[in-house]
């Protein structure tokens, strides 16, 4: 007989987990609080403009192939790469601007545009980032750990040592780099994982070195395209979704995880549970026994540390701007001060933001001659109850952002031609998606909250209950919770393989 699991939560983590399942043998259903699914991985429609919610950068396309190369799928037949070049194109407030490419030869020219120096310096990075990551990806990323001796042995501390990460990105950087410029566009990408480069570790230097080295691709359709073939895959694998149920409670008998009940909706029982649902948010207010939280007390979520947030303005435009790549950057005045205040609790009077325009190169997302354009600013979430996210924020925030924008050359005339604007702000992060605190990516992954010190797969005090997304092991992004998916189900398809309670 079949063994049923109940995921929670439609979001990556738990589609590409029910994948893995329903390619196993077992019997999956996953229940999704909102009508759509995707969790935060989602998508907005104002005809005839298309947004991608949030995730809008895929690190490393091969991971995101694997999932269906797991199943024995052709991810050729469910998504459609396009190569973007220039990775990056960075603005300033002095009116420069810079085009990172993935070509060597139109990179190096534009290093060298900084300095010979710093270009000497950029490689001299990338190449010592580069062996830190392949040490991070073979002996932490792609690894479990469940139990102390996982990591706690002298090969897995060797290997840390070698990753260097007591250092913060920006010590890392500024090593080798000194053009301020040119450090703050690197820095900056840190944020992609909701960490400070200031205080973060140095190992998220990783994330403009796997940018440039593997290349950035988009999505034809937005990064919702790859949920919608996710969603495709589990019905042909015979799962199923079910929508519109909010999960209240984690069923547990005789510390067994035996279903999920809703406040409105019927019980469902099943073999093994997987939350998918953000793992302070579950320990929280899924899981009700104190005993069955474990260390994850109350007390104990509030002193963890957590991510930043993000306040998103989607704008959809009458007219092209060909001035805009796909991924951009406008690094601000007094860049470390401003990003710091998504930090401490403040809004930053001049931010620095990422502006996303993938309809230069993807007409699916529009069906006008303009551009689906969405702008992401890094600001702090709700657990510093600093900041009252009402209509006159908001407003204050779109100002902002459209005045720096006004100030690109080109895109002077940006305000009159906006006939579509909405904006997502940390408390629909809270209540759309249950993300505690409002946060952009969940738990920080500080030194101290990664690897065997960050939530496991498995619960300590419940048999048969796991959880897989951004705040367990081994952290946030679409791409690293595809890994987490990939490592719960080793872990499920281990402990069904010996025994099943």
């Amino acid at each position: 007989m079949k063994k049923s699991v109940i995921i929670i939560g439609a979001g990556v983590g738990g589609l590409a987990t029910a994948i893995r399942l329903l390619s196993r043998g077992y019997n999956v259903k996953i229940y999704e609080k909102q009508k759509t699914i995707g969790g935060r991985t989602n998508q907005l429609i104002h005809d005839p403009f298309t947004f991608d919610l949030t995730a809008s950068i895929l690190l490393n396309r091969e991971i995101l192939e694997e999932v269906f190369s797991y199943a024995h799928l052709d991810f050729n037949d469910y998504i459609e790469f396009v190569k973007i070049d220039p990775t990056y194109r960075c603005f300033y407030p002095d009116g420069t601007q810079y085009d990172f490419s993935r070509d060597l030869v139109s990179l190096i020219k534009t290093l060298e545009s900084f300095s010979i120096e710093d270009s000497i310096g950029y490689i001299k990075l990338f190449g010592e980032v580069y062996e830190r990551y392949n040490i991070a990806n073979r002996d932490f990323l792609q690894r479990s750990f469940e139990n102390p001796v996982d990591f706690f042995n002298p090969s897995s501390l060797i290997s840390a040592l070698k990753t260097k990460a007591f250092s913060t990105s920006y010590q890392l950087i500024s090593e080798y780099i000194k053009d301020e410029k040119l450090i703050n566009f690197l820095c900056y990408q840190s944020l992609y994982v909701g960490v400070s480069p200031y205080e973060g570790p140095s190992i998220y230097a990783l994330v403009p070195v796997i940018s440039q080295l593997y290349g950035l691709w988009h999505l034809r359709g937005g990064v919702y395209s790859y949920i919608k073939a996710l969603e495709k895959v589990i019905y042909q694998l015979g799962g199923e979704i079910i929508t519109n149920y909010s999960v209240d409670e984690i069923i547990i008998s005789d510390d067994k995880a035996i279903g999920v009940k809703s406040k409105e909706l019927d019980e469902v029982y099943g073999d093994i549970i997987v939350s998918n649902a953000d793992f302070p948010y579950t320990m929280a207010h899924l899981i009700k026994s104190g005993h069955h939280k474990g260390e994850y007390t109350k007390e104990k979520l509030k002193e963890m540390k957590y991510s930043c947030s993000s306040f998103i303005l989607y704008l959809g435009l009458k007219t092209k701007y060909p001035q805009l790549s796909v991924h951009n950057l406008y690094l601000n005045t007094n860049f470390k001060e401003n990003v710091e205040f998504a930090f401490t609790g403040k809004l930053p009077p001049d931010a620095s933001m990422y502006i996303y325009c993938p309809t230069g190169i993807d007409d699916s997302m529009i069906k006008n001659e303009g551009e689906s354009l969405s702008v992401v600013v890094r600001v702090p979430n709700l657990l510093f109850d600093s900041i009252s996210w009402d209509k006159a924020t908001v407003m204050d925030m779109r100002n902002r952002i459209v005045d720096t924008l006004k100030t690109i050359k080109g895109l002077e005339d940006l305000e009159e031609n906006i006939e579509y604007e909405g904006y997502f702000t940390p408390k629909d992060l809270k209540n759309d998606f249950n993300s505690y605190g409002g946060t952009a990516y969940g738990l920080s992954p500080t030194l101290t909250q990664t690897n065997y010190f960050r939530p496991h797969f498995k619960s300590t005090q419940v048999k048969n209950l796991y959880f897989v997304g951004s705040s367990v092991h081994p952290g946030p992004g679409v791409s690293i919770v595809l890994l987490s998916s990939k490592l719960v189900t080793e872990e499920i398809l281990k402990d069904t393989s010996s025994r099943f309670y």
